[in-house]
Parts: C-alpha cells; sequence; structure tokens
C-alpha cells in the first residue's frame, strides 16, 4: 500500500479525539461540527488531496457557485463560436479543436485576456461572452 493509504486505513483506529486532533494538526482550521465518521471522510480527503492535488480551479469555482446559487458559468467546449459586439464591432471568439481560444488572428490564454484586449479593461471572460449567467431567485 502507499503512504495515502496506510494514512486513510489508520483513521479508521482513531477515537474521536485523535481524529479531532488530527484534524486540528493537519488543516489548523477550527474543528467542524460533525459526527465522527463524517470527520474520517473529511480527514479522508484532505490528506489524498495534500499528497495527490486538490480540485482543480474550475472545479472548486463550480462548487462555490453551486453552494452560492447565484450565477453559473457554462464551460467553453471545443467548436464553440462566441460572439460579442463591443462599441459598434462585432467580435467573434472560436475554440478550437485542440480547445484553443482563437480572436483576431492570434490564440489566447483565456477568454478574459480576450475581453481585456477587446474593452481595455478587467472584465471576467465568461461574463463578457455571455457563459456566465445569473440564476433566478
Amino acid at each position: 500500500m502507499s503512504r495515502v493509504e496506510d494514512e486513510v486505513a489508520a483513521l479508521e483506529t482513531l477515537s474521536s479525539t485523535a481524529l479531532k486532533s488530527r484534524w486540528c494538526d493537519l488543516t489548523g482550521t477550527p474543528l467542524p461540527k460533525v459526527s465522527p465518521a463524517m470527520l474520517r471522510l473529511a480527514l479522508a480527503w484532505e490528506i489524498q488531496a495534500r499528497c495527490l492535488g486538490g480540485l482543480s480551479r474550475e472545479t472548486s469555482r463550480t462548487l462555490d457557485q453551486l453552494a452560492a446559487a447565484k450565477t453559473r458559468t457554462s464551460a467553453t467546449v471545443p467548436g464553440m463560436r462566441l460572439v460579442r459586439e463591443w462599441a459598434g464591432k462585432v467580435h467573434v471568439v472560436m475554440v478550437g479543436d485542440d480547445g484553443v481560444i482563437r480572436w483576431d488572428g492570434s490564440d489566447w490564454g483565456s477568454l478574459s485576456e480576450v475581453a481585456r484586449a477587446i474593452t481595455g479593461t478587467r472584465w471576467s471572460g465568461p461574463a463578457f461572452f455571455g457563459l456566465k449567467r445569473k440564476l433566478a431567485a
């Protein structure tokens, strides 16, 4: 077994007091008010995330949006064509089959970079191109 598997397996043998102590040592955050079984699951996730990597930025954003229930952002997909009019000019952005964002004859790292280039100000690319929408109350 790997070190991560060993650490997660060892959680099953810990008492409630030892679990609480492990949580504080590992996270440095206040102890959540959950059952020992739920605390074991949370600790197992923390151990795995620290050793193997946590959630991607996109997944974290999606979970935060779902929890807040205020906005929803659609992901870009290969072949997507986004059109936005700004200052009387129509701008067309293509997402290539390779996932690369293309606008004005160049490749861009993100929709936000394109939105900044078009407007001259800091914009959320997904909001600028209509991929981020407010949810009904």
